[in-house]
């Protein structure tokens, strides 16, 4: 039997929830990764159901694209006694003083560089780049390609879109 410290439960089994799954594995610590979602059939339950599997997964990431929601899930298992994972490529570039929030996703080939700060649940896509001194509001997602010049804030709950560069007239909430 795999221990509870070694399993992932992730919240959402759609296009984010895939890539989040991928990512996972490539980073070789968990032995077990399953998929709660209402609509999947690949999910071992639905998405209410995360209360009865709590002593059986130590970590859990909610990997939906709506940021509000997936900020309000991340609140609830936490508040229900999961450990909030986060979920970075070995393929990524991360610096060792950037600062990473629970629930976040980094893809693979994406930089966070010196000194930026993510907020929690946000996703940093594939060849994303957020420059030096940034820092990202909670519930983000810095699409593909997309670059946070240095010394940004962007405002929680935004998206930076594929291939942007920020600026703050251009950014869109989500």
């Amino acid at each position: 039997m795999v221990s509870s410290d070694k399993r992932l439960l992730i919240i959402g089994a759609g296009q984010y929830g895939m890539v989040t799954k991928e990512t996972a594995e490539a980073m070789n610590c968990f032995e077990q990764i399953n998929f709660l979602d209402d609509n999947n059939p690949i999910a071992i339950g639905k998405i209410s159901q995360f209360k009865e599997l709590v002593n059986e997964y130590k970590y859990a990431i909610v990997a939906i694209g709506n940021s509000k929601l997936r900020l309000e899930l991340t609140e609830q298992l936490e508040t229900c006694g999961y450990e909030i994972a986060k979920i970075i490529s070995p393929m990524s570039y991360v610096s060792k003083s950037a600062n990473l929030h629970k629930g976040c996703i980094v893809e693979a080939m994406a930089v966070i560089n010196t000194e930026a700060e993510i907020g929690m649940c946000c996703f940093i896509s594939a060849a994303a780049v957020v420059n030096h001194n940034s820092m990202i509001g909670d519930g983000c997602h810095i699409d593909c390609h997309a670059t946070v010049g240095s010394n940004s804030v962007i405002e929680p709950c935004s998206k930076i879109e594929y291939g942007q560069v920020s600026d703050p007239s251009k950014i869109r909430r989500v």
